[in-house]
């Protein structure tokens, strides 16, 4: 069983986001990025579905020269090729990503191909689902238990109140929810063979694809604003609590203004 796992580089969570000086874009300056963590999960299961039953695992990634520690981090792990497509994230929207990463993945040998549900910092949930379209594959998304065998693949996801059981065959795009699995970290060993490992560089030309079909952006980002500061707390005194109630929804009515 081969698999391909289309990952993000998105920027620490945990990081504090500045906004670039043309408003349309955040300030990478000194940021520090990591694969994006849902990602982690779709790695985490290419990586058993190959202890259990042999095969590749093939991280792939868009981006700019930075997505190289990413993808160097995902061999470490446990996959076995790493394959990168070089263009700016932001210069191209989601359909445009997914045109490069599905002209991508068919130069791969490839049983499936796993994502994580979406990509943190958009947000958008776009471009697996748009992948599976671009390939005509199958495609069950925000998975959280799925099993493989007799060319065909059993996924579970979680509803409103209900567990879904999906069957289809394969090849098919699979995205990853949190409660997928546990990722593991990458081991000394896996980051000293991970360095000896070459990563496959190809431009979207490369894939037979003009710069048009990536960088054309149907969606565009008009302006990104930080959410405003949060004022600091109100007390209301509690001794009488009949007070305290008619206070509280005056302020909620009048000064918040969510009612």
């Amino acid at each position: 069983m081969n698999s391909v796992v289309c990952i993000a580089q998105v920027p620490d969570t945990e990081s504090r986001i500045k906004i670039a000086p043309d408003g349309r874009r955040i300030d990478e300056t000194g940021l520090k990025f990591i694969v994006s963590p849902f990602d982690e999960y779709a790695l985490e299961e290419a990586i058993r579905l190959k202890e259990k039953q042999a095969g590749d695992v093939t991280v792939l990634a868009f981006g700019p020269d930075r997505v190289q520690q990413a993808l160097r981090e995902c061999l470490a792990r446990g996959a076995t090729k790493a394959l990168h497509v070089k263009g700016d994230t932001g210069d191209a929207d989601a359909l445009g990503i997914a045109k490069a990463l599905a002209a991508a993945i068919k130069t791969v040998p490839h049983d499936v191909v796993f994502f994580g549900k979406q990509g943190v910092g958009t947000d958008n949930s776009l471009v697996g689902p748009m992948v599976a379209e671009l390939l005509d594959y199958p495609q069950v998304n925000v998975v959280t238990h799925v099993e493989f065998g007799d060319g065909k693949v059993t996924a579970h996801r979680e509803i409103e109140g209900a567990e879904e059981t999906i069957e289809c065959p394969l090849p098919a795009v699979i995205t990853a929810q949190k409660g997928l699995n546990e990722p593991r970290y990458a081991s000394l060993k896996g980051i000293m063979a991970a360095k000896k490992i070459t990563i496959d560089i190809k431009s979207v030309a490369d894939l037979g694809l003009q710069d048009t079909d990536i960088f054309n952006q149907r969606v565009t980002v008009v302006s990104l604003e930080l959410p405003p500061e949060k004022s600091g707390g109100r007390k209301i005194d509690g001794a009488d609590a009949a007070a305290a109630a008619r206070e509280i929804v005056k302020y909620i009515r009048e000064e918040a203004k969510a009612l």
